[in-house]
């Protein structure tokens, strides 16, 4: 089938290389406008924008898919089918008509769970033990259409949303193939959604990762694995002498379960440097000091002179 790809984010980076490994003939791709990143606010083109020029494809940024000239330069490929995977805007029925099979999209969980912008990090924050890559028809209502395939996985213990949304985005490349090729000979099967059953990711904000040490340790643990690398999961670093306070980003943690707080407020250092929570205490093993590279709580401490009392604190929004 002639396919017209839109996508922005390095999710679907794996999905584009196995259409264009396969029989299906990837004719045309539309991904979001090149923007300002970095300290040096330099634009950065998309991800996809840079494989689709790297691997030859016809592309356009576009920070309208539904306006006319655009539907008009994707008309003019053909297209059979169109795919959609982590693109950043919502498709028109102006442009699903373009297509004879209109279009599907790739998602990351098991639908109707998690419908929304951020289902990897929602996912590890809620303590789920299960999720997976569910294939949909593109639907007016967000994540809502016909389920074509799922496959699912489980989330292992200590895994960030990073490293889970690696894997999730190699294990979508060969079923979304597979579902293709079904569309293409008529084999394919499409499942109403039950939305009785459905649950929301929304898209995060920074202040979604303050941490607030009252939480159990194991709330926090999870927001530290789901918040990484973004927005991250943040808070402010006090010695107990003196007023200066730094930002830092909490990238790793274990749970210490058996510990007694003997009184010291949450957020505080303990005997052992482990921080006290709302229910037993965390152990960190990574930190990213604002402005600063990943190091280990070790080194952090060291540089610092890190010592009993000292405490995390909660940025407030």
């Amino acid at each position: 089938m002639r396919i017209v790809y839109l996508g922005s984010g390095r999710f679907g980076i794996p999905c584009l290389d196995a259409i264009a490994a396969s029989s299906h003939r990837l004719e045309f791709v539309v991904t979001q406008p090149a923007k300002a990143a970095g300290r040096g606010r330099k634009r950065r083109p998309t991800p996809v924008a840079l494989w689709a020029n790297d691997h030859s494809i016809p592309h356009i940024e576009a920070d309208d898919i539904n306006a006319p000239q655009v539907i008009e330069k994707i008309a003019a490929y053909k297209p059979e089918l169109i795919v959609v995977i982590a693109f950043g805007q919502k498709i028109g029925k102006k442009l699903l008509e373009v297509a004879p099979n209109a279009a599907v999209n790739v998602h990351a969980s098991l639908l109707p769970k998690y419908r929304g912008a951020a289902p990897i990090n929602w996912a590890i924050v809620n303590g789920e033990t299960e999720t997976g890559i569910s294939i949909i028809t593109v639907a007016e209502k967000m994540d809502a259409g016909d389920i074509l395939a799922q496959l699912s996985t489980p989330i292992e213990p200590g895994q960030t949303a990073g490293h889970l949304h690696d894997r999730l985005a190699e294990m979508a490349a060969p079923l979304l193939v597979e579902t293709i090729n079904k569309i293409a000979d008529g084999t394919a099967a499409y499942e109403k959604q039950d939305d009785s059953k459905a649950t929301q990711a929304p898209k995060l904000k920074k202040s979604d990762g303050f941490l607030d040490f009252a939480e159990p340790a194991e709330v926090l643990r999870r927001k530290i694995m789901g918040f990484w690398p973004w927005p991250g999961a943040a808070a402010l670093y006090q010695p107990k002498k003196g007023s200066k306070h730094e930002r830092v980003t909490i990238a790793g943690a274990d749970i210490v379960w058996t510990k007694d707080s003997q009184g010291r407020p949450p957020g505080t250092l303990d005997e052992n440097l482990d921080v006290v929570c709302g229910k037993a205490a965390l152990r960190i093993t990574q930190i990213k000091p604002e402005g600063s590279r990943l190091m280990t709580f070790a080194a952090f401490v060291n540089g610092r002179a890190t010592r009993p009392g000292d405490a995390f604190k909660k940025i407030e929004p």
